[in-house]
């Protein structure tokens, strides 16, 4: 487990986390690595794909966007780890019975990766989209 898994591990344990975007080295890490694993769905630009709020043919939602114009910033971080790590789970992560095409990073990339890659996500947003974000994550903590 490396540096920023025991960090948020750690912090998850005894008390609020928060994964805070002035980690310079994290989010240039995170943004290699979303631009490998997560560009090709949600944009070079986080800007998701077009129409991501009306269904597609085959029912599912395209990817939305994680810029300040998407809704990532309304979930708390453990949520969002856990997202990128399993994928969208019905009842869990996603409505019931809810199907996505977000596949599960879990085997893909490590915590650490996983982190960089929110860590990158939340440096792009604006100030008070970012205090919104961590209002939601130590809320839903307590």
């Amino acid at each position: 487990m490396g540096v920023a898994a025991i960090l948020y591990s750690t912090m998850r344990q005894s008390g609020p986390a928060f994964i805070d975007p002035a980690n310079q080295t994290l989010v240039m890490q995170g943004k290699a690595i979303y631009t490998n694993n997560c560009a090709a769905c949600h944009g070079e630009s986080l800007q998701g794909q077009p129409n991501w709020r009306e269904r597609m043919p085959n029912g599912k939602l395209p990817a939305p966007p994680h810029d300040k114009t998407g809704h990532t910033w309304h979930h708390p971080d453990a949520m969002l780890v856990d997202m990128v790590r399993n994928g969208l789970v019905p009842g869990k992560t996603a409505p019931a019975g809810y199907v996505s095409d977000m596949p599960a990073y879990g085997g893909i990339l490590s915590d650490d990766e996983i982190i960089a890659v929110l860590t990158y996500i939340k440096s792009t947003w604006p100030p008070k989209v970012l205090e919104a974000q961590k209002e939601v994550t130590l809320q839903r903590q307590n």
